[in-house]
């Protein structure tokens, strides 16, 4: 079966990466692409790297448009997506890579967004450890699903395994991330200019404000956490892709090493995109780019009686792009690796 799709925000970052791995999917057909501003545009004029996909014209986003397709995937700018979800409920496979569908919490989307609440869908991070499995289960024949925020998922993934095995304490939570600002999406920002961050390392959302923190909190709980407290700091850099997050927390009471660093190779040891790197070793965000893998290395640090975990990914693959496909094939009972690499571009 070949299954149509309708994309829609096709012009920004997180929808054309969308589009670049759907484009070698042999079981989707992209039907339609849609945007705002630039509607009647063609595809190629804003993402011309995707030469396969030059017959297609940007179309207006509303519901009728993005309607009749077997999968929609909204790539939209947060609090946007609500408004067309509502209208497709005789659509087969909803997709929302913006956050209006991930959080359970009333109160953590009013706090940190604003706006009209929206029910939440199955979260869309494969791998991560749940009470009694993976999310994996949870999205086995879903009809409604949620990309991750890219950075959440990343911290989620880095320390989920050591919350669900009881080896670390999820109430002491230090995570800072290096990103990439295509990140913040293709909007024009001053602060993202290049003149801005060339040369520079700039954090942002200080202090236990940025829009993710929820989503950490939400996803940890859910491996096992109970008073789930991070101290998340991220610090644009200067590439165009890529996370890399350093993550740590305090070892539990009476865990030893072994038990520490097999919670993680158990967690992950059979997954195709989650790899735990031999002692010693940690990822670098060039190992990752244009991958749907996340490389991870994990120190014991008895000095401080600490766990840290260095975790990189390519933001708009395994970030977002990639974590959708992914969720999509595992919904629809596809090979969950169809179309999707664990090998980078180097260099």
């Amino acid at each position: 079966m070949t299954y149509s799709v309708a994309v829609s925000g096709a012009s920004g970052y997180a929808g054309g990466e969308i589009l670049r791995i759907l484009a070698a999917h042999p079981d989707v057909h992209i039907r339609t692409v849609t945007a705002h501003s630039s509607a009647g545009q063609p595809l190629l004029a804003h993402q011309p790297h995707l030469r396969s996909l030059s017959h297609l014209t940007l179309q207006q986003t509303t519901p009728e448009i993005l309607a009749g397709h077997d999968i929609v995937f909204l790539a939209l700018p947060h609090g946007q997506s609500g408004q067309y979800t509502d209208a497709l409920g005789d659509t087969p496979l909803v997709i929302d890579a913006g956050a209006d569908h991930r959080l359970v919490s009333q109160a953590d989307w009013d706090v940190f967004y604003g706006g009209a609440f929206h029910e939440p869908w199955a979260y869309g991070v494969p791998e991560l450890p749940v009470a009694g499995g993976t999310q994996r289960d949870r999205l086995v024949g879903a009809s409604r699903i949620a990309a991750p925020g890219c950075n959440a998922s990343t911290v989620s993934l880095s320390l989920a395994p050591g919350v669900a095995a009881g080896v670390i304490d999820a109430t002491d939570i230090v995570s800072v991330l290096a990103v990439g600002p295509s990140g913040a999406g293709k909007s024009l920002k001053t602060h993202l200019l290049g003149s801005e961050i060339l040369g520079s390392a700039n954090p942002y959302s200080v202090g236990g404000v940025h829009r993710h923190i929820p989503e950490i909190r939400q996803a940890l709980t859910a491996a096992g956490g109970t008073d789930v407290r991070v101290s998340f700091t991220p610090v644009i850099v200067p590439m165009a892709r890529g996370i890399l997050a350093t993550s740590s927390a305090r070892i539990a009471v009476g865990a030893t090493d072994a038990q520490i660093r097999a919670a993680w190779e158990q967690a992950y040891g059979d997954e195709t995109f989650v790899h735990v790197l031999p002692e010693g070793v940690y990822p670098r965000t060039a190992d990752v780019i244009g991958a749907n893998t996340a490389l991870m290395g994990l120190h014991i640090d008895r000095s401080t009686d600490r766990v840290t975990v260095v975790t990189a990914v390519d933001n708009l693959v395994k970030g977002t792009a990639g974590a959708a496909v992914q969720s999509m094939n595992i919904a629809l009972g596809l090979p969950e690796d169809r179309a999707l690499t664990v090998n980078g571009v180097a260099p």
